[in-house]
């Protein structure tokens, strides 16, 4: 007999990601995609150029199970450089099958089944899957914009979130979908909580380099903060920052026994990865800084340039601070549940937005917002924006 349902009980509640259900909307309606968060463009000439030698030259087997020595050396070097934080490449640094792989790898190395993982919500929806398939329990606080716009958290809440059962704390900085950037008082009140119920931090800063110069704060690593270092988990990939999301590069920094704990998983999820792309990955950490400055910069111009757009069609739309995203809230376009408003919103406008309440576990705090990506090329978010302005929506 075959069974109705074979999938495991804790992953029934996942089904195809919203993500892939949006793009392929986009697909079937020739609508502008400004639902999923990936550039249309290349990054550095440097890289590509590195990554077609090593294609040439003998970089095709498998790669150190931790990655290069020169992605990692380059990986320590680039952390310090900008953050001031020390790493040694040889047992402080994993490299994974880009940042998804090195927080799943993390959830499962550090989570007994039962145990609770704090997190803030919205949440990128692989956290959840992630925390479901070790077996734990997510214990969400909720991030909500303020009368300024920028999204912020009671201090109370995430106090009574942690208790005996809480394993670890994983936090976005800056955040996706939101676009906060977590401020020192914030990090600080997390830093306080982790060192009170001795657990370490899993990180997820993959928008390390897109925070924007009229961001309220520049980005802070928690592990930064006193007494974090030693139990924070820093994971980045090359993916946001050097325009290469297929590539599925990224990496976890911290003390050698988490990362000996995150290594002894990764080697049974994909085991290595990207063997051609690492030394490419490698040159583009080394760029100087007027790669980086002119890369946030870039965004910076998209933003606005999507953000009047968003204004002009009528939404009201919250602080981007940071990453490659707006959220937008449609209640003032007469729309009221963001799932029923995206799946419209191709014929209404011709444009695909995610719905952010598929991020939340209270899903009446996100139901009236909607998430678009500006990391698009400009003629394709003037080409979005008009059709948004031109659109008449059902009051």
């Amino acid at each position: 007999m075959i069974m109705t349902d074979p999938l495991v009980a804790r992953m029934r509640e996942f089904g195809t990601t919203i993500f892939a259900e949006m793009s392929a909307l986009a697909v079937r309606t020739g609508a502008v995609n400004l639902g999923q968060g990936f550039p249309d463009t290349d990054g550095p000439p440097e890289m590509l150029d590195a990554a077609a030698r090593a294609l040439r030259e003998g970089h095709n087997q498998y790669p150190p199970g931790p990655g290069i020595p020169e992605l990692r050396a380059a990986i320590a070097g680039h952390q310090k450089r900008f953050w001031g934080l020390d790493y040694d490449p040889d047992g402080e640094i994993l490299v994974t099958a880009g940042a998804t792989e090195a927080i799943a790898a993390s959830l499962l190395a550090l989570c007994e089944p039962g145990d609770e993982v704090v997190c803030f919500e919205p949440y990128y929806d692989s956290y959840a899957a992630g925390i479901a398939l070790a077996g734990a329990v997510r214990r969400p606080v909720t991030l909500r914009p303020g009368p300024d716009g920028r999204y912020a958290f009671d201090a109370d809440e995430l106090r009574a979130a942690f208790g005996p059962r809480t394993r670890l704390v994983l936090l976005n900085s800056p955040h996706n979908p939101t676009g906060k950037v977590f401020d020192r008082d914030e990090l600080t009140l997390i830093a306080s909580l982790c060192q009170e119920y001795d657990v370490p931090a899993v990180t997820d800063e993959v928008y390390e380099h897109v925070v924007f110069s009229d961001a309220t704060v520049p980005h802070i690593p928690l592990a930064t903060l006193p007494g974090m270092r030693s139990r924070t988990l820093r994971i980045s990939s090359a993916g946001k920052t050097f325009s290469c999301t297929g590539w599925k590069v990224g990496w976890v920094s911290g003390p050698a026994p988490l990362v000996s704990a995150v290594t002894r998983v990764k080697q049974f999820l994909t085991y290595v990865n990207a063997g051609p792309l690492q030394p490419a990955v490698a040159v583009a950490l080394g760029l100087g800084d007027e790669y980086y400055a002119g890369f946030t910069a870039d965004l910076q111009a998209k933003r606005d340039l999507l953000a009047g757009g968003l204004v002009d069609a009528g939404f009201t739309i919250q602080r981007s601070e940071g990453t490659y995203f707006i959220t937008a809230d449609i209640t003032p376009l007469g729309g009221r549940d963001g799932i029923e408003f995206c799946r419209a919103l191709p014929d209404i406008a011709g444009v695909v937005a995610v719905p952010t309440q598929v991020f939340y576990d209270d899903k009446d705090a996100g139901r009236h917002l909607v998430r678009f990506t500006f990391c698009k090329r400009p003629e394709v978010l003037t080409e979005a924006a008009t059709r948004l302005r031109d659109a008449t929506f059902p009051r």
